[in-house]
């Protein structure tokens, strides 16, 4: 074998050599799971999340933040964000299902309910947006606006005009003056002053 020839030789094992050295395998791999894991976070999945919502990629949005929540984030700060994403999306059933999911943690949660009731009545669901509303002023009977939404439903959905005119009446005595005070009037079956 010529000089010239096993210097070759040298010069491609320790080409070979240094290519193949490094961390084992295993180590890399525990690396990108730890790299991986850092950027799983639920205030990072929550802050991307909004990132995508604010330039209007909302499908993107909407996993990143229910990731969010699956991860450990505060659904108090990320579902009203995450529902709101699907409702600029028109992703109503979406937003019911994450909604429910909400409900079944947190059950006294009434502005859930209310969201939740608008929702079913988007989707041609008037009985559960009934049952929502209707939880609602179970627990808060003087909440003027939940007796309008339900009167409403009411009256144009579910052809009920008798429970309507109740509860628009509900409506007038609790916000004689409010912003569909002349509607609720208006809709009453025996006119009142």
């Amino acid at each position: 074998m010529t000089a010239c020839r096993a210097e070759w030789m040298l010069a491609s094992v320790a080409a070979l050599a240094t290519t193949q050295c490094g961390p084992p395998p295993g180590a890399q791999v525990r690396a990108d799971v730890q790299t991986m894991n850092r950027e799983q976070t639920p205030d990072k999945l929550f802050e991307r999340g909004k990132a995508f919502a604010s330039i209007g990629d909302l499908t993107r949005a909407e996993q990143y933040l229910a990731a969010a929540v699956d991860a450990g984030g505060d659904p108090k700060v990320i579902v009203p964000m995450l529902l709101r994403v699907c409702v600029e999306a028109r992703r109503y059933r979406a937003a019911i299902d994450y909604g429910e999911n909400q409900l079944k943690k947190h059950p006294q949660d009434l502005k859930l309910r209310v969201l939740l009731g608008n929702l079913y009545a988007a989707v041609d669901e008037p009985l559960h947006a009934r049952e929502q509303f209707e939880l609602v002023l179970a627990q808060r009977p003087d909440d003027a606006e939940v007796h309008y939404v339900l009167a409403v439903l009411l009256r144009d959905t579910l052809d009920d005009i008798v429970q309507a005119d109740r509860h628009f009446r509900e409506y007038l005595r609790i916000n004689p003056k409010g912003p569909h005070a002349d509607e609720a009037r208006g809709s009453l079956l025996k006119s009142v002053p």
